[in-house]
């Protein structure tokens, strides 16, 4: 097939990871379809120039709307403030792009659905942005599970925790505003223990939660006074799964000292698994098997024996890294592109995991347990 043109809006944090992922996808993964950086959007016209000459893309725009209509551009990645992705989003399915989007999706559910849907109507590709289920330590967890090397799973405990809205002191920002952030820690973060515990547990059938704003206000950045911070700074649920297993998710912005904790606990019959995502290498495997004098947890080094780890180094302890993962979710796109397969997760399944956290904010703002049936 003919190389595929990847157009990029946004070059912050996710929008330097798209661009190296992509660049690195097919030297690393090997059998994946050859791409290439065709163009590149930001604001302004000037920094948009000189990220496309750093990035290494052909072309720069400070119009996203022409990327999109770019003939050159097969692939339109989305890393920007959550506020745009619905309406770039929606206008790339439409030119009949594939689209890899940062999650969440959009600000409210409703807008997610559309999301969904058109993605599906049109039959383009999709990739959401929750690569830490791209773990390999991740995926072994799952193929444990799924052997039955835990027994059945019963209860499920996962906590996200990072410190960037700790400080009262911190300027407001957008990131405080419903209209531009939609959810505040459970999307920026809770979304992501979601993915994860939907991966290990299954889906959640019903919860019940509550919410808090720790920093009520913040300074404006100019001085002139302070503004409300109208998102949620943590939030905590105790959920049902559909298996009937049970547990509970928790995350906060404002917790000091934690600066990616993301970590969970999945307890079955016959052990447990436990994982840490600044240990991001490791796994914790207890099996209440054997001699009881020798019990005790198994410390798993991640390295060839768990793709796809072995594709970006021969020897283990040797460590991946976040940018790594992005590398195999954006190899993950281009391959289901190529073959006309399901990528995972597209928006399809984000738009489930996403649903979770909208629950979790329906439930803590109504007082009452939700079905994820009636959301």
């Amino acid at each position: 097939m003919k190389s595929l043109g990847i157009g990029l809006i946004g070059t912050g944090f996710m929008g330097k990871a798209h661009a190296l992922a992509f660049g690195a996808a097919r030297a690393v993964m090997g059998d994946v379809p050859e791409s290439h950086l065709a163009v590149l959007c930001d604001t302004p016209v000037e920094k948009a120039k000189q990220m496309a000459d750093q990035f290494g893309f052909a072309k720069s725009t400070a119009d996203w709307t022409s990327l999109i209509s770019d003939p050159d551009v097969d692939i339109v990645s989305i890393t920007t403030p959550n506020a745009l992705h619905f309406e770039m989003a929606i206008a790339a399915i439409k030119a009949g792009k594939h689209v890899y989007c940062e999650k969440p999706l959009a600000l409210t559910l409703d807008q997610a659905r559309e999301m969904r849907d058109a993605a599906r109507i049109a039959g383009v590709k999709t990739m959401v942005g929750y690569n830490y289920i791209k773990n390999p330590a991740f995926t072994h967890a799952c193929r444990l599970i799924q052997g039955g090397e835990i027994g059945e799973i019963v209860h499920f405990r996962g906590w996200v925790d990072e410190d960037y809205q700790a400080d009262p002191a911190l300027p407001w920002t957008w990131r405080a505003k419903i209209a531009d952030a939609g959810l505040g820690a459970l999307g920026d973060m809770g979304c992501h223990l979601v993915s994860m515990a939907y991966g290990l547990a299954g889906p959640i059938d019903s919860l019940i939660a509550d919410m808090q704003t720790v920093h009520t206000t913040r300074p404006l950045p100019d001085g002139t006074g302070r503004a409300k911070v109208e998102n949620e700074d943590t939030a905590s649920a105790l959920v049902r799964f559909a298996n009937g297993a049970q547990g509970s998710l928790s995350t906060s912005r404002s917790a000091w000292g934690r600066k990616n904790r993301l970590a969970w606990e999945v307890h079955g019959t016959k052990g447990m698994i436990c994982f840490d995502q600044e240990r991001m290498n490791e796994l914790q495997l207890y099996r209440n098997s054997g001699d009881k004098a020798q019990q005790g947890f198994t410390t798993i080094l991640t390295g060839p024996a768990h793709p796809p780890y072995g594709e970006f180094c021969p020897a283990p302890g040797h460590q991946l890294g976040f940018n790594d993962l992005k590398v195999i979710e954006a190899a993950a796109l281009l391959c289901a592109i190529r073959d006309d397969s399901p990528a995972y997760p597209d928006f399809e399944h984000a738009y489930e995991f996403e649903k979770v956290i909208h629950a979790i904010a329906k439930s803590a703002t109504d007082g009452t347990r939700v079905s994820l049936s009636e959301v």
